[in-house]
């Protein structure tokens, strides 16, 4: 069993351990977030903190019953009713319907919580999973999206409108 929780300041040590254990399975398919990511992992989680705080986005851990993070899960450029969604997830839980439930489910806080109506994703051409979670979430390619936004990788925008 796991849990979708807001991030917090104490999910930070389960965050950084999370993204150690996966960053080989992470470059396979995204940008590598580079060794200054870790580096300055403090820093950068504190000012994740504080741009959460002031609404910009809403940051999000899925939390094994053990503490651990399995996945993140990210609103982010919130503004006009809509935001960018972008999502992470283990290696030893991916193709289990995990992430595709946990999108669905994030979908649903969005509109609930945060009052949005349209939810964005970018995903490169080669990410052949993450086009198939986007799209068992309800999302819909909507056109190309600009390689600097995937890492300098070509890619597609899927878009969800949700719910009133």
């Amino acid at each position: 069993m796991s849990d979708l929780e807001r991030l917090h300041a104490g999910h930070a040590p389960a965050v950084l351990a999370f993204e150690l254990a996966n960053r080989a399975y992470f470059a396979a398919s995204v940008s590598d977030r580079g060794d200054e990511f870790f580096d300055q992992f403090t820093e950068r989680y504190d000012a994740m903190l504080v741009e959460q705080e002031a609404g910009a986005c809403a940051f999000y851990v899925l939390v094994a019953e053990d503490g651990s993070v399995l996945g993140r899960f990210n609103l982010y450029n919130i503004d006009d009713y809509s935001a960018e969604l972008g999502y992470r997830l283990a290696q030893h839980v991916s193709g289990r319907g995990v992430a595709t439930a946990t999108v669905r489910e994030l979908c649903r806080l969005a509109a609930a919580e945060h009052g949005l109506r349209t939810l964005r994703a970018a995903t490169a051409d080669r990410n052949a999973a993450s086009q198939k979670v986007l799209t068992k979430a309800g999302f819909v390619p909507v056109g190309p999206a600009d390689p600097a936004h995937l890492g300098g990788k070509p890619g597609s925008w899927y878009q969800r409108d949700l719910a009133p």
